[in-house]
């Protein structure tokens, strides 16, 4: 089992930015990848980022330059910094967390909210 905690997000104006962070506890070397989700009101969940194990990373397009995953081995812990943040980036953002034997957890959700 892997427990989630996330936190950091928050009300913000258009340009400005903030960290999530998204802290693992339990069986956190059985974790392969961490990845950042969100959903927006009316919209379906969509990938934001994710980071391997390994320190691989991938971007959806509408983040890429703006958004950096990265993660603290010491911690269990990955961050997304969001800078340049708009308001299509309001959403309720979610941790999920990979483990061996095809399991997965999620987080509780964060809301990040832009205001123009």
């Amino acid at each position: 089992q892997v427990q989630i905690v996330e936190s950091g997000g928050g009300l913000v104006q258009a340009g400005g930015s903030l960290r999530l962070s998204c802290a693992a506890s339990g069986n956190t070397f059985s974790i392969t990848a961490t990845g950042w989700y969100r959903r927006a009101p009316g919209k379906q969940r969509e990938l934001v980022a994710t980071i391997s194990s390994g320190g691989s990373t991938t971007y959806a397009d509408s983040v890429k330059g703006r958004f950096t995953i990265s993660r603290d081995n010491a911690k269990n812990t990955v961050y997304l910094q969001m800078n340049d943040l708009k308001p299509e980036d309001t959403a309720v953002y979610y941790c999920k967390v990979d483990s061996l034997s095809w399991l997965y957890y999620w987080g509780q959700g964060t809301q990040v909210t832009v205001s123009s």
